[in-house]
């Protein structure tokens, strides 16, 4: 007879098996790759062009925690929590125009692999498009996506008068593997399916990440 917790094992084993979500789309499959690593990166780098003095007219990178969505159930639309107070944000209300950036470096992909984040095999993708507030229903799924997320939003200061937004794409780029840059058109980013599914997540109580 076969032991109850050796049988538990095997059980285990077999439900996690359909769910396992944290393998990185074939690097050839381009569209599928920018929604894995837009799902998988919980941060991003964006690049704005700067309205302040002594750099006004320069570009201007910084951080900002991003959501498309739960890990394994991204929408591939990255949401951001914002406040004028913030210095890019100002930027932004000067020229919505702005790029995003995020990487699997920013997961602990690359270093298992012993990849470098300048590496291309460490895939990274970039945003080109359009800073914009959303309000109503979708302000709703923002809210979702992010606090989900990143859960101190709940408590930063009301008086910031924070507000929900999105990048709103207009072209992907996508390095992933040697022989350059790709391109990605929107329409075929939000097409794509980063993971393959059998069954829902939360039967197997599986986990999704790097």
């Amino acid at each position: 007879m076969v032991p109850t917790a050796t049988l538990a094992g095997i059980f285990v084993v077999f439900l996690a098996l359909p769910c396992d979500l944290h393998k990185i789309p074939p690097h050839d499959e381009y569209a599928r790759v920018a929604r894995f690593v837009a799902n998988q990166c919980d941060w991003a780098s964006m690049a704005t062009i700067s309205s302040h003095d002594p750099v006004k007219g320069q570009p201007f990178s910084n951080a900002f925690s991003i959501s498309d969505g739960p890990v394994g159930y991204g929408t591939g639309v990255p949401y951001m929590y914002l406040t004028v107070m913030e210095i890019s944000v100002q930027d932004l209300q000067v020229n919505p125009q702005a790029s995003l950036s995020m990487s699997l470096a920013q997961t602990d992909f690359c270093k298992k692999q012993g990849y470098d984040p300048q590496s291309p095999l460490c895939a990274h993708i970039i945003f080109s498009g359009t800073v914009i507030e959303v309000n109503g229903t979708e302000a709703d799924v923002a809210k979702k996506s992010l606090f989900g997320r990143h859960p101190e939003m709940i408590d930063w200061p009301a008086d910031h008068n924070w507000f929900f937004a999105k990048m709103n794409i207009t072209q992907v780029w996508v390095l992933d593997y040697f022989g350059g840059v790709k391109t990605v058109t929107p329409e075929a980013y939000f097409n794509a399916k980063p993971y393959y599914k059998r069954f829902p997540c939360e039967l197997t109580k599986c986990s999704y990440k790097l």
